[in-house]
């Protein structure tokens, strides 16, 4: 169980956002059953609230076998014409992400972009 779990685990994309604009995001924790979490990043801006990701991220994962919890949300701020993500705020729901984490995680993705956070803002 514990491979299938890892494989599983190893086909959740780090991170799926959209390609332009700015909107809320969540930063997940996956878990298979006996495999290492990972974390993810999702910002969507079809999501009127940070649950609204959470929940159809959660969905997704429970099709695949796997647990995920909410580690916090913000906003994204994604300008790709400008190779710029900016990674800022909170979710009132789930409490501010480590946008540190998150950062890194879009880094990994977006290598050749500029990408900062801030605490400030909401």
């Amino acid at each position: 169980a514990a491979a299938m779990a890892g494989e599983a685990l190893s086909r959740v994309p780090d991170v799926q956002i959209d390609g332009d604009g700015v909107f809320k995001y969540v930063l997940v924790r996956v878990r298979g059953a006996g495999a290492p979490a990972k974390d993810v990043v999702r910002g969507h801006g079809w999501a009127e609230y940070h649950a609204d990701i959470f929940e159809r991220t959660a969905e997704e994962l429970a099709r695949h076998g796997l647990s995920c919890e909410c580690l916090g949300g913000g906003r994204l701020s994604h300008r790709p014409e400008e190779r710029k993500i900016h990674v800022y705020g909170y979710s009132v729901g789930f409490g501010r992400a480590d946008h540190a984490v998150t950062t890194e995680k879009l880094k990994a993705e977006y290598p050749d972009y500029e990408i900062t956070w801030a605490d400030e803002g909401y």
